[in-house]
């Protein structure tokens, strides 16, 4: 059966799971018996320095993680595999590594695998641009790409998406004659909108020798589209991005794949150091990110939950008159809520739901993470409820007491 259908441990039992690891990995029934009698999930608490906890029955819907966690494969991987944590146990990464190559038809050395995406992704935007290797992207995008060209002092070169808010690369080719690096994350952060592949194909095609495009893939489970993992395999200059935080649920656990030939990989050393020192997995995500990738069922049937979820909650909003960006096929979306996305987002969080942030070139626009269906529904009535304030009605007196909360964003995945 599939670990989504089954899956019942809390984070609370699932560290009396791990003191029994020693015992489950011998004895998987044991362990079973153990995930049946956990206890039901415990609300948790996020915490920023400097700011106050949000209160525990908070909807949290700002940062595109998966409400499911991690898959109940992973979870029996991590309880097998803890128990051997007092060695390093290197062949749990090279096995990792070894299985998704086999999946790609990739060649040896053309993946490395990380803790979570947002270092090697640095390391891929920042060893290809620099102050005469400007970078080129998609606006609105992730903003890293646009962070890391401004720490490497490159220039950037910014280009507004299509009228279907895919990438125009047409038009990104013609930004800049020699660019470093062009950045692509597809499907879209934060629109959730899908490029073509044949349209990055042709980018890659077209471009100037010795430019490289990094395509994120982070939500690519969520969609219909093609990966362009084989643009690698057939030795282009591209590095694809994939990490285990979206639909693996794993964004705590931290595990991400770079994908490109051994010379670009290689170039990560320059800017990052030795990639082995950055490439320490520890033994129990390297087995929970294979398990992960073994499971044959976690991807479609959590593909469908997240649209089936998105398409009921876009319906809501649609008829009822709400505008939205179409075309999503991600685990997050972007509705107008007409006026600054801030001041809505601070509205919200008074309804108890944290939504996401808002992008300069949709500043009336706010990124909301498709939740569970509870979630959802919580989310629509607090919607519905602060669109019929007017604008300006969460700044009154008592606004200037409100205390302080971290809303999570992936932007502190660091």
């Amino acid at each position: 059966m599939n670990s989504d259908m089954t899956q019942g441990v809390s984070r609370r039992s699932f560290m009396r799971l791990l003191g029994a690891a020693s015992a489950a990995a011998t004895s998987l029934p044991a362990l079973a018996a153990m995930q049946q009698a956990a206890a039901p999930a415990q609300p948790v608490k996020r915490r920023m320095r400097g700011m106050q906890d949000l209160p525990p029955d908070t909807v949290i819907i700002s940062a595109n993680e998966n409400p499911l966690g991690p898959a109940q494969s992973a979870l029996t991987a991590i309880c097998s595999t803890a128990a051997q944590g007092g060695r390093y146990h290197e062949d749990e990464y090279v096995k990792t590594i070894a299985v998704f190559n086999e999946q790609f038809g990739l060649k040896n050395d053309y993946s490395a695998l990380y803790p979570g995406s947002s270092g090697p992704l640095d390391l891929a935007l920042m060893s290809n641009i620099g102050p005469d290797k400007p970078l080129v992207y998609g606006d609105p995008s992730y903003e890293q790409g646009p962070r890391a060209a401004d720490i490497m002092k490159a220039a950037k070169y910014p280009v507004p998406l299509t009228a279907t808010y895919a990438y125009d690369v047409k038009a990104m080719l013609k930004a800049h004659p020699s660019p470093g690096a062009y950045y692509i994350v597809n499907p879209n952060n934060p629109t959730g909108t899908v490029t073509p592949k044949a349209d990055i194909v042709w980018l890659v095609n077209n471009k100037p020798k010795g430019s490289v495009v990094i395509i994120d893939e982070a939500y690519t489970h969520f969609s219909d589209n093609e990966s362009c993992i084989d643009l690698v395999a057939q030795d282009k200059d591209v590095i694809v991005m994939r990490t285990f935080s979206k639909i693996y649920g794993m964004a705590g656990l931290r595990a991400g794949f770079s994908v490109a030939r051994p010379d670009l990989l290689e170039r990560f050393n320059v800017v990052g150091g030795p990639s082995q020192s950055l490439a320490s997995v520890s033994i129990t995500t390297a087995a929970a990110a294979r398990a992960s990738l073994l499971d044959k069922d976690l991807v479609p049937l959590r593909k469908k939950i997240n649209a089936d979820i998105r398409t009921d909650t876009l319906e809501f909003l649609t008829k009822h008159g709400y505008k939205i960006i179409p075309g999503s096929q991600g685990n997050m979306f972007m509705v107008d809520v007409k006026r600054p996305g801030k001041e809505f987002q601070a509205t919200m969080l008074k309804e108890n739901v944290a939504v996401g942030r808002t992008w300069a070139a949709l500043p009336n626009y706010v990124r909301v993470t498709v939740g569970t269906k509870a979630e959802m529904e919580k989310f629509q009535t607090a919607f519905v409820k602060c669109m019929d304030m007017p604008p300006g009605a969460a700044h009154g007196a008592a606004a200037l007491h409100m205390p302080e909360f971290h809303v999570p964003s992936e932007m502190y995945r660091g």
